[in-house]
């Protein structure tokens, strides 16, 4: 059975004196907006965030993932898209149809971050006969963009070792980082595309357990001193309807300059807007879970008010 009716995703997290998201294009620099100041992080940073905490932490088998055979090579998509035959020699009996109605069959069942996202999985049957499976993702997320203007700094140090035989000093390094960031992202739980892929409503709870969990473990030299700080999902009762572009219905106020903020609380989260937005659609909402970090000063208090407006609220412990 598929999820039972759509829903929308707020998630805020920051990070402090770290690379959220390099541009392998620009010197790897933190992307940020030349018009705003603002920090971005692509969709497919938090996707990769949410695969990893599936695989590496819980277990759970991922179709986008790195793998390499004895010589070291790197699978392609088409050899990863045959892991999923039941056996590779049957490959030779099969027809290029029984081919894609396989793997698409085995990867759905096997695969959380296709059912969530989706895949585009070329299958290929003795190097002339071409297919494809397309899944388009259920849940989608638009670009995560900082709260506010952000600071960029250029950071030179040694090297561990010297740059090659008979030398007698280190090499140097260079990065670039921000000391601070508060970034929002933004997604929706698609219904309709979910019928598709088989995306559950078990799915769906165990993605809000990886944004939360898999930012808070995503412990590597760029990334550390990431924290959770707010996760949203608004649940609706009636079938494809949402309210939309709730990341802009959130506000973070601070007395300091934008570039001036190094931690979660030297500022306030506003929730006003979405407030209103959210009491006004009550109607048509089911409920509406969230989880926030004991750090956060929320403005409002969100809990208290819209269970005064009648919503069903529920408390996210992680």
């Amino acid at each position: 059975m598929s999820i039972s009716n759509r829903s929308e995703v707020l998630f805020i997290y920051d990070c402090t004196f770290s690379n959220p998201n390099g541009d392998p294009l620009d010197a790897n620099k933190p992307r940020i907006d030349e018009e705003t100041g603002r920090n971005i992080v692509t969709d497919v940073r938090l996707k990769r965030t949410v695969r990893d905490y599936f695989h590496d932490l819980k277990g759970e088998e991922i179709f986008i993932r790195d793998i390499t055979d004895d010589d070291d090579h790197l699978q392609d998509a088409k050899m990863r898209a045959e892991d999923f035959l039941a056996d590779k020699k049957d490959k030779s009996k099969l027809s290029l149809k029984e081919m894609r109605e396989t793997i698409r069959r085995n990867i759905l069942s096997s695969c959380i971050d296709v059912r969530l996202f989706g895949a585009t999985i070329p299958i290929e049957k003795s190097g002339k006969e071409k297919s494809s499976v397309t899944l388009t993702g259920p849940v989608q997320f638009k670009m995560g963009q900082s709260l506010h203007r952000v600071k960029l700094q250029f950071i030179k140090g040694t090297g561990a070792f010297a740059s090659g035989s008979e030398r007698t000093k280190k090499t140097f390094r260079e990065e670039y980082l921000l000391p601070y960031s508060l970034i929002c992202f933004y997604g929706v739980v698609n219904d309709c595309a979910a019928e598709h892929t088989e995306l559950t409503d078990d799915d769906v709870n165990n993605l809000m357990d990886a944004l939360w969990n898999g930012t808070k473990n995503l412990i590597s030299r760029s990334k550390a001193g990431q924290q959770p700080r707010l996760l949203v999902r608004v649940a609706y009762k009636e079938k494809f309807y949402h309210i939309g572009e709730l990341d802009k219905l959130v506000a973070f106020q601070s007395d300091l300059n934008d570039e001036g903020i190094r931690d979660i609380e030297e500022g306030f989260l506003d929730f006003e807007k979405l407030i209103r937005i959210l009491a006004e659609n009550r109607d048509k909402i089911d409920y509406v879970e969230y989880a926030m970090d004991k750090r956060v000063r929320p403005k409002q208090e969100l809990k208290k008010i819209l269970s005064e407006y009648g919503l069903n609220i529920r408390e996210l412990v992680y």
